[in-house]
Order: C-alpha cells, then structure tokens, then sequence
C-alpha cells in the first residue's frame, strides 16, 4: 500500500507538472472525459445533448418571459432505500407518496453521490467545490474554534444567482458557521430562514431520558450552555438583519420545527409568485437526523410507529405540500425541483435511523454513506418516467443551476479548482446521458475512493468493530497492495474486491485518482484547523 500511495504522490506531481503547461488530457484510456480548462473538473463531452438543452432552455425562457425556478430539497440523514420510489416506503412502515410521484413523473437518478456526512456535502451543493479543498470536511460543532472563516473568499450559487436578479432563499438546516460572516445572509442568500445546526444539537441539553448526565447535572449543563453555541430558529436577510423567532428548550418545540420551516417555504412562494422575479430555494429539512421527535401530527403516522419513520411520513407530506404550493400559485411548470439527502442513514441511532441497501453508512465513503436517493423533476421540461444509472454528485446541482439560471460558469474565478459538472442537458434531454465519468469519494483529509462508471476503488476503507457503529465505533485503515475495487453492476454492497484477479482497470483507475491527486498541487486546499 506504501508503494502504491507512493506513486499516487509522484505521479500527482507530474500531473501538476503537466497541469500548470496546459488543459490536461485524460488521465487513462478508460476515461471518456474531456477538461475544458486546468482547473475544472473534466466533463464526459455530449455535443448534441447539450446543443439540445440550451435551445430547450431557450424555448421555455422566450415561452415563460424569466428564467426557471429553483428548488432543492435536502432531507437530513435520509437513507438510500427510505423512499418508496427507491425500495422503502411502505415495505419498511412509513409510505412516501409524494417523493413517490415526482420519481414517477420525473427522473430518478440511481446513482446520485452526497459527501459522506452533513456539513461537506451541503458545502459542496453551495460552492461547486470539493470539501478538502474549502476545509469544510466536517460539521462544525459546538465550541469548535475556526481558525479561518471558511466562507472567505468562496462563491456560492445564491450569491451569483442573486447577482444575476434571483430571489435566493435558504429555509432550514444551514450547518457550515454560525458567527456573522459564516452565515447563510452573509454568504449569498438574500433570505434566511432557519437553524443553524442539526436537529440533536438543538434537544440535546433538555432531553433528560437520552442524556441524564448533562440535562440533571446542573454544573454540566451550566457549562454546556456557557458554550454559547445559538439554539435558536432565526430569521435573516442580506442587509445584515438577523432576528430570532423562538428559541428551542424543549424537544416538543423542535419536533414542531420543520411545520414551521413549512409554512415558511409556502408563505414565501405565494409571494414571490406576485412578483416577476425567479427564485432559487433550498428547503432543508431538519428531519430525519436523530433525535426524531414527532410533530404531533404525525404522531403515529407511519405503519412502523417508529419516530423516524413517523417523520419521513412528515418530510414526505411536507414535499407535497410545498409542490402544491406551486401549482396553486401557477409556478410549478417554472420550478426545477431536485430531492435528495445530504448522506445516507446515520445508523448509530438506530434503530433511529434509515435504511440503505448498501454497505456502512453516514460516516463512510461506502455506498451506503455516499449514495444517496435522486430525483429531477420539472413538469413539461423533463420526460416523466425517466431511470438512470448515471452519475450525478450533489455538487453538480452548482454548475446546473448556473445553467438553467443563465449564468456563465466559464466567467467564474480562475485562482481556484471548480469540482461540479454542469448536467442541465443530461436532466432536460429526454434520451440525456450523465456527462461526469468520477465521484471521488473523500474521508475528511483522505482521498479514500473513487467511483468510474460501474467501478469503485477504495484506498481507505472504514471497518465497524460493532453493529451499526460507524461513525462511534469504527477504524478507519488502508487497503492493501492495491486499492479494494468492485463492480457495483454485479456487487452494488461491495462485499467481495475483484482486484487484478477478475477486473483489467486497476492501473487506469489508479491513474485517474494521481490525476485528481495533482489538482490539489496546482491549487491548494484550505486549512481550516477541523
């Protein structure tokens, strides 16, 4: 293994040698992807399909009179395998019909890529870059000190959509900085409507049955609360405006808490739906990250009775609501909508938690952490029944709202690597092929696999010393003389490596990773002390 990641390192260098001459050309003969400058990420070329969706895109504006709409769903933790649409639903006790629908009206995409926990994989979505190169590689958590804002000097998709005359919203989980200049109205959004952690940070302290030690001993939750991490839903623009709505204390309160981000996200619509200008929402959910509490609503409302599956019933009612909301408002035949999760299930609170058919979990660049439910739809632009095993990775849904939004992505910085591919005509053309060839799977700091195709290789793997334990109980080691590699076509759990033995790509799959090792030479990766 020493001597393999040391050619990595001594081919990265040559690769950044060759880099800096000049756009560099594939990696491997495996490789369909083409690079367009030294520091974008090489896209698979479809000349014909993209030809196509520009003049369908220019169709609808001249049809419409504006650009389209934008809205995202992230569902917090959700599982591979929890939507209906994707083997759950009512096979595991908790029914999600309107997920369901737009999969069945739309495309599904079954090969769509998160980063492998929450805070990287938002980050990614918002700034078309990978998390080792922001520093963003992990959550930012109570009374973590920053050494460096890690907003500074980054681009996010809200603020060049705004810039380009789009109403930017984000409405709920922010989690990447909660100290002004890290939040969401600093870095982009013109609105602002939200929390700014994950859901257990919130009920932690004043749930006494989970955490007895810190909720009943009075010195501890003194210190606890000394840290000063905000507990409140809040509310903030652009201008700097930043008020709170109600501050949490209770576990009841938070389980009432995506109602409220609900409500807000149909209010605002109504509204915007008045005005002539478009707008770009990314509506994310609280639920279902543990600790599930139930809204009293759906108290009971999944067949499981189980409080996660309680609230995918809700998150799933919510969705509909909220696309209701367009249709009522006349705006759903404007509105791109994408639905996906920020990880896979996050099973050490199980059996609070997903389901994934897939091996590991949230906390693991196995599949069961990183591939994650996808699904476009947009009524009358993309062909309804539509399932595809392409590739698509969430940070792709950067490059692709700069295109539906008109916003050249090749005006973009030049000082720094841009990661996201721009997959407008592989959605919008009816017979439409993915056109990125690599997810690169990154463990924090550590390039630990890499998908190509039906392939995936790993150099580092995460091993559970018990049950479900992956992200408190689990080594992290690297593999041996060669990278573990499987055919996810005929080992989609990556339960057996085909190495040399069954598989003629190790060498060109090692030579794509060098190839994406030397992006990181010519453009360096910010250092955020996480």
């Amino acid at each position: 293994m020493r001597l393999f990641l040391i050619s990595i390192v001594a081919a990265g260098l040559a690769c950044s040698q060759a880099l800096a001459q000049g756009i560099p050309g594939p990696a491997s003969a495996l490789s369909r992807a083409e690079a367009r400058a030294a520091n974008r990420q090489p896209a698979i070329p479809r000349a014909g399909q993209e030809q196509a969706a520009v003049e369908k895109l220019a169709a609808f504006e001249a049809r419409v009179g504006q650009k389209p709409n934008i809205l995202i769903f992230i569902v917090d933790d959700m599982g591979y395998g929890d939507p209906g649409a994707f083997g759950g639903g009512e096979m595991i006790g908790a029914a999600t019909p309107e997920m369901d629908a737009l999969a069945a009206e739309g495309l599904k995409l079954t090969s769509t890529y998160a980063q492998y926990t929450c805070t990287p994989t938002r980050a990614s979505v918002y700034t078309g870059r990978l998390p080792a190169r922001t520093g963003l590689i992990r959550p930012i958590l109570a009374g973590d000190q920053i050494s460096v804002n890690p907003w500074e000097g980054e681009l996010t998709v809200a603020g060049l959509l705004s810039d380009a005359g789009y109403h930017t919203m984000l409405v709920g989980k922010w989690h990447i900085g909660e100290t002004e200049g890290m939040r969401p109205h600093d870095v982009g959004f013109d609105e602002f409507y939200g929390f700014y952690k994950a859901q257990k940070e919130y009920t932690q302290a004043y749930d006494e049955r989970r955490f007895p030690d810190l909720v009943l001993d009075q010195d501890k939750f003194d210190r606890y609360q000394s840290i000063g991490s905000n507990n409140d839903l809040i509310y903030g623009l652009t201008d700097g405006t930043t008020e709170t709505i109600e501050t949490i204390t209770s576990p009841a309160q938070m389980a009432e808490g995506d109602t409220r981000l609900k409500d807000y996200t149909v209010q605002r619509i109504r509204a915007l739906a008045e005005g002539g200008q478009p707008f770009y929402i990314s509506h994310s959910f609280m639920k279902v990250h543990a600790d599930n509490f139930p809204s009293e609503a759906f108290k009971g409302a999944s067949a499981s009775k189980f409080p996660y599956r309680d609230n995918m019933v809700e998150v799933d009612s919510h969705i509909g609501e909220i696309v209701d909301a367009l249709e009522e408002v006349g705006a759903l035949d404007n509105t791109f909508i994408f639905v996906t999760s920020d990880n896979g299930p996050q099973m050490d609170s199980w059996p609070d938690s997903g389901y994934t058919p897939f091996r590991g979990a949230k906390g693991t660049t196995w599949e069961g952490g990183v591939r994650v439910p996808g699904i476009a739809y947009w009524r009358g632009m993309i062909a309804p029944g539509r399932v595809s095993d392409g590739l698509f990775d969430l940070m792709d849904l950067f490059d692709t709202s700069l295109a539906l939004a008109g916003v050249d992505a090749d005006a973009l910085p030049t000082d720094r690597y841009w990661d996201g591919v721009d997959q407008s005509s592989f959605l919008l053309v009816d017979d439409g092929e993915s056109r990125r060839e690599h997810v690169y799977n990154w463990l924090g700091a550590t390039l630990a696999a890499m998908r190509m195709r039906e392939y995936k290789a790993h150099l580092h793997v995460a091993l559970a010393q018990e049950k479900f334990l992956w992200i408190d109980m689990a080594t992290v080691v690297p593999t041996g003389l060669a990278p573990w590699l499987f055919n996810l076509y005929v080992d989609p759990k990556e339960e057996y490596p085909v190495g040399h033995r069954m598989n003629a790509w190790t060498a060109s799959l090692g030579a794509e990773m060098k190839a994406h090792a030397a992006t990181f030479r010519l453009f360096p990766p910010k250092d955020l002390g996480l």
